[in-house]
Parts: C-alpha cells; sequence; structure tokens
C-alpha cells in the first residue's frame, strides 16, 4: 500500500487499495472453494476449474470477440460484462447439478466426468474460433484469457466482496458440516446426514465463490490447488476450522507477495498468473509422482 508511493496520498491508498481488495477476495475464493471442493470429491489433485468454469469464461470471451470485435467487447460496461460471466458459470454449473446430482441421480463422480468432459467441449470450441478469428482481435482476446490482478474498478471488487461475503455467512453456519462430509458417503449418512442436500448445497457455493474469482480477474487453474495442498501439510489436522484459515493465509501470502515482488522487482515484465500457474503446474506434476511412487 505504501511502498514507494509519490504524489497524492488519497489518490495512492484508492488505487492500491482496490487492487489489494481484488487481490483479497481471489485469495479467499479460490482457496476456499478448492478446499471444499476436494472435500466433498475426496481428491487432493482436483479443483473446481476441472468442472469447465475457466473453459467457459474462455468460450465466453471468444464469441464476444468473434461476433462483436474487439472494439466493441471492449466499449461493454465492465459492470455489465462481470454480470454475464457470473450469471453464465452460475448458471452452467446450477444446470449441471440439477441435471446429475439431483433425484436418483446421486453419483458424484459421474458429474465430475461430464464437468471435465464439457471443459474439453469448451476449449474446442473456442480453439476453432480462435484459429478462424481477425488476428487483431486474436491479439486482445490473448490479454482476456490469462488472469490480470491490476483491478482498478472499485465497483466490481465492492460487488464480488459482498458476494463473497454472503456465502461466507452460509460456508460458517456449515463449518461443522464440512467435517462430517470429508469422512465419506457412508459414513456421512450412518451419522445422520442428509448426504445429497450437504453436498448440493457446498458445490453451489463452490460454483460462486469460483464464478465471481474468474469473472473479476479471469482464470486461475493451478493456483488453488498449490495452496490447499500446502495448506495441508502445514495443518496436518483435517479439521475445517483449520485448513480452511490457513488455505486463505497461503493464498493472501502468495497473491501480495508475488505481486509485490512483481511489481517492485521485476517492474511488470511479466504477468503473475503465468508465474502461478507455472508454480502450480509443477506442483501439480510432483504430486502425481509422489503418489505414484507410494
Amino acid at each position: 500500500m505504501t511502498w514507494g508511493a509519490r504524489g497524492s496520498w488519497s489518490f495512492v491508498l484508492s488505487f492500491r487499495g482496490t487492487r489489494l481488495m481484488a487481490i483479497l477476495v481471489v485469495a479467499y475464493a479460490i482457496s476456499v472453494s478448492t478446499v471444499l471442493f476436494q472435500t466433498i470429491t475426496g481428491n487432493r489433485i482436483l479443483t473446481p476449474s476441472i468442472m469447465g468454469f475457466d473453459a467457459l469464461y474462455v468460450l465466453l470471451q471468444t464469441v464476444l470477440v468473434f461476433t462483436l470485435g474487439a472494439a466493441a467487447t471492449s466499449a461493454i460496461d465492465p459492470r455489465l460484462m462481470f454480470i454475464i460471466e457470473v450469471a453464465a458459470m452460475v448458471g452452467f454449473s446450477l444446470l449441471l447439478f440439477r441435471s446429475l446430482f439431483s433425484g436418483h441421480a446421486q453419483n458424484l463422480h459421474l458429474l465430475v466426468l461430464v464437468g471435465i468432459v464439457l471443459g474439453v467441449l469448451f476449449r474446442s470450441l473456442s480453439g476453432f474460433l480462435q484459429r478462424i478469428i481477425n488476428p487483431d482481435d486474436f491479439v486482445v482476446l490473448q490479454d482476456r484469457m490469462f488472469a490480470s490482478f491490476n483491478v482498478t474498478d472499485g465497483t466490481l471488487v465492492g460487488v464480488s466482496a459482498a458476494l463473497v461475503a454472503v456465502v461466507t455467512v452460509f460456508i460458517w453456519r456449515m463449518r461443522d458440516t464440512f467435517d462430517v462430509v470429508a469422512l465419506g458417503r457412508d459414513m456421512a449418512i450412518s451419522l445422520g446426514l442428509d448426504y445429497q442436500a450437504a453436498t448440493t448445497r457446498i458445490l453451489i457455493l463452490v460454483a460462486i465463490l469460483i464464478s465471481v474469482s474468474t469473472a473479476l480477474v479471469g482464470p486461475v487453474t493451478f493456483f488453488g490447488l498449490l495452496v490447499a495442498n500446502l495448506a495441508y501439510l502445514i495443518i496436518p489436522a483435517s479439521r475445517h476450522r483449520y485448513t480452511l484459515p490457513a488455505a486463505v493465509l497461503i493464498s493472501v501470502l502468495c497473491l501480495v507477495g508475488g505481486q509485490t515482488v512483481l511489481e517492485r522487482l521485476f517492474a511488470f515484465d511479466t504477468a503473475l498468473s503465468i508465474i502461478i500457474e507455472f508454480a502450480g503446474g509443477l506442483f501439480f506434476i510432483l504430486f502425481l509422482l509422489k503418489g505414484r511412487n507410494r
């Protein structure tokens, strides 16, 4: 907030404060959604992005630039674009949950598998459109395909923070349920938990968090995997009252520290999201190799 600040303090604090709040909102949303998603799936190498949220975001951006052009897409009000993106991703998740995780269709693994297949479909459609798009428009589209934490629209950050706060209220009320869900379906049902209802609520909360995060800064695939597993290493206890705050704290330290180093030492020579994806991808590969060698 104050490192290297010059000029009017009212402008500096407002400008940097908005960006810092955006980073905190994204750090919280990604870390919490990843931990909860891994809880219900019982798998520590999965992230909510595997359900196709990032691919849907890229497809939406690609379709807009392809149909309207880069200039017209850039002229759309950021607040309207944010609403469209969040509505599209949350609507997609609710439709998916409604179709595959209601009534007698209670197979969570089928839900994840269908999400993966749809993600591949969205990426294929995006790739096809990107190959036939105008080259000048494609340059603009490329900037939208990578996460950027330089958010300066205070309204968007405020709306995102409000949505995350509402979701946090429900998460707080369900805090004891997470530990029961982590025991597995059969054990949770034997303890008297309505497993399907609890899992559906958690999935909806995860979908809202990841949708808000993606619409605010863009897609970040491996970051949640990185911070969640670091939290498991630091906090061996399986209680969510410890792992969730640990994951949030690690996420905040990584994003705020990374952005600070990027700005002050590298002078924006690269994007923080690229570094995060590179480190998260390496961690993902090492995690897979470690599991295979056990």
